[in-house]
């Protein structure tokens, strides 16, 4: 999965809260002052050849777009990415450097496991 900008993800946040919505749609859904349709239609497009939303035609020239991914599988395939760039593809490694630098402590830890046996008993 191809890793996203702040600005494309501020775009796909807001197509996975708002749902699908033509470019202009999506403007509205800013705050003052507002990215200019220009801009958000460049970032839409980008977003499109990632693989992050697709279109539907409602005219020739009149497009709608959809998330194509959710925002689940986004952050599945984002923190996959970190865990291999900087832990060595190690889910392991990452925990600990969690539990080292107090992130999470270690009752945090065992509670999960607990939770975690407990969902794959069920």
């Amino acid at each position: 999965m191809k890793p996203l900008t702040q600005k494309e993800e501020e775009i796909m946040e807001r197509y996975w809260q708002y749902g699908p919505m033509q470019i202009r749609e999506l403007q509205t859904h800013y705050d003052e002052p507002q990215p200019h349709v220009n801009t958000l239609a460049t970032l839409v497009k980008i977003l499109e050849e990632k693989g992050f939303l697709g279109h539907t035609a409602i005219t020739a020239r009149c497009f709608q777009y959809y998330a194509k991914i959710s925002r689940e599988d986004y952050k599945g395939g984002a923190l996959a990415n970190i865990i291999d760039k900087l832990f060595g593809h190690s889910y392991l490694s990452a925990v600990s450097a969690l539990v080292k630098t107090e992130k999470i402590s270690v009752d945090e830890l065992k509670a999960l496991i607990q939770e975690v046996e407990k969902d794959s008993n069920s």
